[in-house]
């Protein structure tokens, strides 16, 4: 039987590939290749830098792939804090990973419409880059619904994290914090599209979650647990 401690550092590895993962998909890839002022460099891009766009989609497909798997690890590791708290956290990571997988078809359709397929000759230059980037747009819009998400799963974990006893209480208080921080995050760049970006709160307000996932994760992996008492 899996002890206590192996968990949590099983949990620690998930998480730093996931950490990795989202890096990689969610912030590298799009600012190494899309200009959103830009479309024809965008397409430029992307079409020279094909391998490292079909790189994105794969480790973003693992990475959802780690999402449904971390949970159910945690809840492993967390249930006998609060069993209706661990059902909750891994319920709320779940939902958003078919939604994420849905979503992906966005970047396979930027894919056939910068290929040498002789139907889109209909399309001259400045319609197919518009369609390039109205598929990434909607590849982004569907990432921000995801967010909700990515953000409400981190309230009961954070909850779990705070009252397990054998993890630090200001990760779990991090992890409760940036579960408004990704939920405000969201309603604010759908209220305020061409403002809110530009502001500071737009630029701080997920660095709590983002502070709570990345210490939790290295507390698991490095520190790991003890058995003590629940409090």
């Amino acid at each position: 039987m899996q002890s206590k401690n192996s968990m949590a550092r099983t949990a620690g590895a998930l998480y730093l590939m996931l950490i990795a993962a989202g890096f990689f998909y969610l912030k590298y890839v799009p600012s190494a290749l899309i200009d959103w002022d830009d479309p024809t460099a965008t397409v430029s891009n992307i079409t020279t830098s094909e391998t490292l766009f079909r790189m994105g989609i794969l480790v973003g497909l693992l990475g959802y792939i780690l999402f449904l798997v971390l949970p159910l690890v945690l809840y492993k590791l967390l249930s006998p804090v609060n069993q209706t708290h661990a059902v909750l956290m891994v319920a709320l990571s779940a939902i958003s990973v078919p939604l994420s997988f849905a979503n992906m078809i966005h970047n396979f359709d930027v894919l056939t419409l910068i290929s040498d397929g002789t139907y889109l000759k209909v399309f001259g230059p400045d319609k197919l880059q518009s369609q390039v980037i109205l598929h990434l747009e909607s590849y982004s819009s569907g990432n921000m619904i995801a967010s909700i998400f990515w953000g409400l799963w981190l309230f009961p974990f954070g909850y779990l994290v705070f009252r397990s006893g054998f993890l630090p209480k200001i990760i779990g208080v991090l992890l409760m914090i940036g579960c408004f921080g990704y939920v405000l995050n969201f309603a604010c760049h759908l209220l305020l599209p061409h403002t809110y970006s530009k502001t500071i709160i737009g630029k701080l307000i997920t660095i709590p979650g983002s502070l709570g996932e990345l210490s939790v994760c290295l507390w698991l992996l490095i520190a790991g647990v003890k058995d003590k008492k629940l409090v």
